[in-house]
């Protein structure tokens, strides 16, 4: 695996980079009701040393009815500046599944304009698995001030989205499960229909991942969503239950060198909600 301090990085080479004054780990730990795990509870019991802890839930937009949405502005500088995280931070995200929610946060970083951020490949399971140090000590923070250049280019909403699906100029690829795209398995969440965006493609997130939980190498990337119909000669927008898993396919098309691509930041959480939406079932 190519180590790179924008995308991906090894637990080799965090190891080795663990004393620089100007690295900030976090861990974005976050799970669905059906994993049945407490990502601060672990958190506390034992972390990679001086990581922060970063609330998906908490740090967003409370004002939406809609899951975990992005935060305002300020609310993301000031809960950063909390954490002593900012400008001239090299920042390397990493969640207790191995890559699941991480990506979450490493696109929520370059959505504000911060670009020095990787994902731990493998995250702390890979990490813990290599016996490597650990700790439950809080970290010692030092106040640190975060300039914010929002990225509207990473980002669609349902308008965009529906036109999107009309037109048949970008390619939709939704996270889920197959089961879930094709509408076969009910939604986690109360009141959504089920199904898919007319015109997405299925890349369940899981399959742009190793056995181990580290990302594929960019060669079996295109191979997985070429397989799946997914024109990358079109830009893309990536969808999921909630704009979580969504952003483990914007990671993997990001190693591939496809930078023309947005996160549907509502997902199936507000298209599935909405009755006015069209709905496809079955295979894409």
């Amino acid at each position: 695996m190519q180590d790179d301090p924008r995308t991906l990085v090894s637990t080799e080479w965090l190891a080795a980079h663990l004393k620089d004054p100007d690295l900030r780990i976090i861990d974005a730990s976050w799970y669905l009701p059906a994993m049945e795990r407490d990502a601060k509870a672990e958190y506390e019991a034992g972390h990679i040393p001086g990581a922060r802890f970063f609330d998906i839930d908490e740090i967003s937009d409370h004002r939406s009815d809609l899951p975990h949405m992005v935060p305002p502005v300020e609310k993301f500088m000031s809960r950063l500046r909390a954490m002593g995280v900012g400008d001239g931070h090299q920042v390397v995200v990493y969640d207790g599944h191995g890559i699941f929610s991480a990506p979450r946060v490493w696109w929520l970083f370059r959505f504000m304009g911060q670009m020095d951020v990787a994902v731990l490949d493998g995250g702390f399971a890979k990490w813990k698995a290599e016996g490597r140090e650990i700790e439950d000590l809080p970290p010692v923070i030092r106040d640190r001030h975060m300039t914010v250049r929002v990225q509207n280019n990473l980002i669609r909403d349902v308008t965009q989205v529906s036109a999107a699906s009309k037109l048949g100029d970008h390619t939709i690829i939704d996270a889920r499960s197959p089961e879930r795209f094709r509408g076969d398995a009910p939604e986690p969440r109360e009141g959504l229909r089920a199904g898919h965006i007319p015109g997405s493609v299925n890349v369940p997130w899981s399959q742009v991942l190793n056995a181990d939980g580290t990302m594929k190498e960019p060669d079996a990337l295109r191979e997985t969503f070429t397989a799946a119909g997914a024109d990358l000669s079109k830009p893309v927008i990536t969808s999921c239950g909630s704009g979580v898993s969504a952003c483990i396919l914007g990671l993997a098309l990001e190693r591939l060198g496809k930078t023309d691509y947005a996160i549907y930041d509502g997902s199936w959480s507000e298209w599935g909600l909405s009755p006015t939406l069209p709905i496809a079932t079955g295979d894409a």
